[in-house]
């Protein structure tokens, strides 16, 4: 009997998908509440829905008792981890590594410039019909420090070049060579922090990174210098960075937060020196086609027992490193 693939793209509109296999569309629909294309113990490959309630990506793990893959359209997999637990062993989870480098990378720059050119204040200028030249800071010639140096981080670093950087540092989990320079371990972010006068965060949301940005992280951070936040929300602890906005000394641009949704009447959003956009680095019009070619190839790989790209944890394993 074929084995089912959940997809949330239609699959005719997939091209290259394999033969030998039986994909099947759900998104969990406008609501979340979309009914399942077929019994969750037929399928083999699940595509989690991108852009999704939490509650919806995971609503059919419990019955996947046949599942191999689960493959995620997003970077970070903080959201679908947590309900593996129920999964049999030898499941492998998988991100898009290779989808949304682009985009975020795109956001970053964008949010980094805005922060610092003043758009924000421009933009309301222009609503009230006001005129008025201000000095602001270029990103040239500044000191920027990316952290979370994986495949994100190194887009980020391929658009701040032409933007005559002063000098970019890299940190990540551990050391590494990169052709650009050296990539150095989070331990040494006490004494790279004053250094930088624009610090990126795009490092996934894990044990070691959730709160990593607290007081004394801030603290370090030089006065007038930006905190810009494409990772996860819950990488930056919200109540410290609110008090470096109140007192003026540090600016922020957030395309993430903590929480998220942002609600109506949160302090960030009145906050001084901050820019918010709401989770908006990976949908554009470079997430289809990217997302589409990504399944074609797992897929591929995956009828033919090829090794498959981008595997986060196998479910059941010991040491998940």
């Amino acid at each position: 009997m074929t084995a089912d693939v959940w997809l949330p793209i239609p699959p005719d509109e997939i091209e290259g998908l394999p033969e030998g296999l039986n994909p099947l569309f759900w998104d969990g629909g406008p609501d979340g509440e979309q009914q399942f294309p077929g019994d969750p113990a037929d399928c083999v490959f699940y595509v989690v829905p991108y852009m999704k309630r939490q509650s919806v990506k995971v609503r059919p793990l419990a019955e996947l008792r046949r599942v191999r893959v689960v493959q995620t359209l997003t970077a970070g997999v903080d959201d679908v981890t947590e309900s593996l637990a129920d999964l049999p062993p030898g499941v492998r989870l998988c991100n898009a590594r290779g989808v949304h480098e682009a985009s975020t990378a795109e956001l970053a720059l964008t949010l980094t410039l805005a922060s610092l050119r003043g758009i924000p204040k421009f933009v309301r200028a222009q609503e009230q019909g006001h005129w008025q030249g201000e000095f602001h800071p270029a990103l040239a010639d500044r000191n920027v420090l990316v952290v979370g140096y994986g495949a994100i981080g190194s887009a980020i670093e391929d658009r701040l070049v032409p933007f005559e950087v002063a000098r970019v540092a890299r940190v990540a989990r551990s050391a590494r060579a990169t052709e650009r320079g050296p990539v150095r371990p989070f331990t040494e972010l006490p004494a790279l922090l004053p250094e930088a006068d624009v610090v990126i965060l795009s490092t996934p949301l894990t044990e070691t990174t959730r709160g990593l940005v607290n007081a004394d992280f801030l603290a370090r951070m030089k006065d007038g210098a930006l905190l810009v936040n494409v990772a996860r929300g819950a990488v930056v602890d919200t109540e410290a960075l609110l008090t470096e906005l109140e007192s003026g000394r540090l600016t922020a641009a957030l395309d993430v937060t903590d929480p998220e949704p942002l609600p109506p009447g949160h302090p960030l959003w009145q906050a001084p020196g901050v820019l918010i956009s709401p989770h908006v680095g990976g949908p554009t019009s470079a997430f289809l086609p990217r997302a589409k070619r990504l399944l074609a190839d797992q897929l591929g790989r995956f009828v033919n027992r090829e090794p498959l790209r981008n595997v986060i944890l196998t479910t059941g394993a010991a040491d998940q490193a």
